[in-house]
């Protein structure tokens, strides 16, 4: 579409904000009819739209000789996406008039409810608010002018950015904490499953202030890998408030797949990597920028920067190690180094670099990739030993890897790291891109290097754990076969490559034995010991990495609960390989069994709870119920109503001498606050018991009203339902596993499916992922333990899945 076409007029005077209003509708048309602009077309459209307008406007108000229309932000650097903000500033000579030519220009643009930001000034007014306001010196360093007196917009641009050149040394860190700040509020877009493209870390206000910090002439400007990030980034932004028909910062995981179409990006996960990609790509240059502006300051002028890395203030070159020296507060090559005779010297950087908490300077990442030679296969000792000194500093090394790996380091010593890099994860519960989850696991793993016989492989097995992901088929076989491939070209010994490569395989064995079957069947532990190959060191390695793995998945995910429960599968495992007697279910204690002969005695329900011991531990509660079947389904819903999160139900038939009682015992934790008492929690199942409490419709009322927003971990949208049978050959149990997304009272209406279909269950496991769950069911069917016939088979997953969606 011509743009001189889409306004009347041509454009000319007579046009109205009116018909800039709809000649920005013309070009946002969704019409299918109509071939769409690509996204970087259409903000050269709206731009060269917006500025014809305000052109023809300015020539028929009379800016001209004295006064100057200019364009900053979006419009100024002509990255207008469709519902940017118009920010403009008129400048002026000191006109008294300017208040009569500024409504002539602001007035047309508020009546059509153009969003505006707007401000009048002379030069001197300019530099003075640019001195002042950082905000608007950034601004002002993106203006450009519309329309009007070329020499006077020329005199404040060449004045504002002379200011802003002699003045950043003393607002470098205004401007570093002003990002920091940014940043908490909006997250990381590379690891946010709904990223603030504008404003996040890695973002395009980052762009801007890299900008910034080259119009201070204290760094380059952008390479082409940062202008690539930005335009995928502004793309992005630009596809977003097309399909959303307004302005909008933030990409909604439910929008991702349009958003991707739209951009030829396959699916909303394909996406996510190209943003994780580019977000990081950006980080990495701020972070550099800023050290690098930093450095360029005359010594008594540094300031420390809130939320940068700790430099020292050691002397010029301080040797370090073999081949490194400290320099400036950072790690550097020495004068003699050799990168192409010594190969273990950019891992010796590295852990140098770790060690120490310093930087790798910016030339020394550059110079060892450029010239650092190929590991041959197998490492030397030196380089392998170099790996585990960087991997056991714990988390220092994650920022040292990063910036291997945004310099191509990690991927020469790595080159299986291509498939999990900036790979996003395909549940909520992980805050982390897969490769970012395996670095963070390692960090975790070196404080629990102490608690095994073999830390270096503890340290190898967290880090290459999830390795197999991206490629297809069972992560867990196809990292195997990566973590031997790796093995070998690492030099270790054969018999320590069988146990990596066990790590990899079984690194999910114990948290799913324990959160998803009966441990108080010895089948379940003898099964464990088989699998291990009765090896007590790769149990022992398996415990550490369970932990290192839950801790590095994201918050609320290695819980006092999944822990108790690892360390009691590992302790039962022990005691096998040892010969000892695997440790027997435990007796109900003394309290429980006076719950049980009161509750027998009166022949009423009796509820007990033990209070957690703090803060994000576990509470048990026990319901009892005389001469009958117990109530789990319907005291899962009393809890759930209570706000209670069930991990694991146990239930279990106790033969007294005055009788028989069915005792459900749960373990759950408060949502918030503390747990409720059990005399509220017994009040409300008699309730239910007697009809006058109706819990589905009470606990639907409370999804209404309470349901969970979105996680903030990198899953998308709600996961897909699925039942999986997963009966145990070796116990004999018929076991039930439903993965889908949480809902309040999810347990209380699975549970009570089963038992329309004369199943009872045995137990329960409840592992909550951010805001999916897998729930395992351990049961008996209407023909008795280990008997389920196809067809209830069939009629039991059905009513499960109508359960849970």
């Amino acid at each position: 579409m011509a743009l001189s076409a889409a306004l009347p007029h041509g454009g000319g005077p007579d046009a109205s904000a009116d018909d800039l209003l709809r000649a920005r509708a013309a070009l946002l048309s969704t019409n299918p009819r109509q071939r769409q602009l690509t996204a970087e077309a259409l903000r050269a459209a709206l731009a060269d739209l917006y500025e014809l307008w305000l052109t023809s406007r300015c020539a028929a108000v009379g800016v001209g000789c004295g006064s100057a229309l200019i364009a900053v932000g979006a419009l100024g650097r002509r990255e207008v996406v469709p519902y940017s903000d118009l920010d403009l500033v008129l400048l002026h000579d000191g006109k008294r008039d300017v208040a009569v030519l500024a409504n002539a220009l602001w007035y047309p643009l508020w009546d059509a409810r153009i969003d505006l930001d707007h401000s009048v000034r002379t030069v001197g007014q300019a530099v003075q608010v640019a001195a002042t306001d950082l905000r608007a010196a950034l601004g002002l360093l993106d203006a450009r002018l519309i329309a009007g007196d070329a020499e006077l917009f020329t005199a404040m641009d060449t004045a504002v950015r002379r200011a802003w050149r002699t003045g950043i040394r003393s607002r470098l860190e205004e401007l570093a904490e002003s990002a920091q700040q940014r940043w908490l509020r909006s997250g990381d877009i590379a690891h946010r499953v709904e990223p603030d493209l504008k404003n996040g870390h890695g973002g395009l206000r980052d762009v801007q202030l890299l900008d910034a910090l080259s119009a201070g002439q204290l760094v380059d400007r952008a390479g082409p890998d940062v202008c690539a990030a930005r335009d995928l980034l502004l793309d992005v932004r630009t596809e977003l408030h097309r399909f959303a028909g307004r302005g909008r910062d933030v990409l909604r995981a439910q929008e991702a797949d349009e958003v991707a179409a739209a951009l030829a990006l396959g699916d909303r996960f394909d996406l996510a990597r190209s943003l994780s990609g580019a977000a990081r790509t950006v980080v990495y240059a701020v972070d550099v920028g800023l050290r690098t502006a930093r450095a360029a300051l005359p010594p008594r002028g540094r300031a420390r920067l809130t939320g940068l890395r700790t430099l020292g203030r050691g002397p010029l070159r301080r040797p370090l190690d073999d081949g490194v020296v400290e320099h400036s507060g950072q790690v550097a090559l020495a004068r003699d180094a050799n990168p192409a005779r010594d190969p273990a010297l950019a891992l010796r950087v590295a852990a140098t670099a770790a060690r120490t908490g310093m930087p790798v300077a910016t030339g020394t990442l550059t110079i060892l990739a450029d010239t650092a030679p190929e590991l041959r296969r197998p490492w030397p000792r030196s380089a392998l030993d170099e790996l585990l000194s960087l991997l056991g500093a714990g988390p220092p090394a994650v920022d040292v890897i990063e910036a291997m790996d945004r310099t191509g380091l990690w991927g020469r010593l790595f080159p299986e790291w291509g498939a999990v890099r900036d790979l996003p994860p395909r549940d909520r519960a992980h805050v982390w891109t897969v490769d970012r989850h395996l670095v963070e696991a390692a960090a975790r793993a070196a404080r629990l290097t102490t608690t095994v016989a073999r830390p270096d492989l503890l340290l190898l097995g967290a880090l290459l754990h999830d390795l197999g992901k991206g490629r297809g088929g069972d992560h867990s076989s196809v990292g195997a076969a990566l973590a031997e491939q790796i093995g070998h070209r690492l030099g270790l010994p054969t018999s320590d490559v069988e146990t990596l490569c066990a790590m990899v395989r079984h690194h999910l064995l114990l948290p799913h034995a324990a959160t998803r079957r009966d441990l108080d069947d010895p089948a379940t532990v003898q099964r464990v010991v088989d699998t291990l190959g009765g090896d007590p060191t790769l149990l022992e390695l398996l415990v550490a990495l369970a932990e290192a793995d839950g801790l590095a998945t994201g918050p609320g995910v290695w819980t006092e609960w999944r822990a108790g429960l690892i360390s009691d599968l590992a302790e039962r495992c022990r005691a096998m390989l040892a010969g000892r007697p695997v440790p027997a279910p435990e007796p109900l204690t003394g309290e429980h069994r006076a719950l049980a002969e009161r509750a027998i005695a009166s022949g009423s329900l009796h509820v007990a709870a033990n209070p957690p011991a703090g803060p994000g531990t576990t509470t048990t509660i026990m319901v009892v119920t005389p001469g009958r079947p117990g109530v789990l389904a319907l005291a899962a819903g009393v809890l759930a109503l209570h706000s209670l999160q069930v991990h694991s139900a146990d239930i279990r038939v106790v033969e007294l001498s005055g009788g028989s009682a069915a005792v459900d015992s749960f373990t759950a934790s408060p949502r918030f606050g503390r747990p409720p008492d059990a005399a509220l929690l017994r009040q409300d199942l008699m309730r239910a018991l007697d009809g006058s409490l109706q819990l589905a419709d009470a606990l639907a009322a409370k999804e209404r009203d309470y349901g969970e927003p979105p996680a903030s971990g990198m899953g998308f949208g709600d996961v897909e339902t699925k039942v999986l049978w997963c009966d145990d050959e070796a116990t004999g149990a018929v076991v039930l596993e439903l993965r889908t997304t949480d809902r309040i009272g999810l347990l209380y209406r699975v549970v009570t499916a089963l038992e329309s279909k004369a199943v009872t269950v045995r137990w329960a496991r409840v592992v909550t992922l951010g805001s999916s769950v897998v729930d395992s069911f351990g049961f008996t069917g209407p023909g008795g333990p280990g008997v389920l016939p196809p067809e209830v088979r069939e009629q039991v997953e059905l009513a499960v899945l109508s359960a849970a969606r």
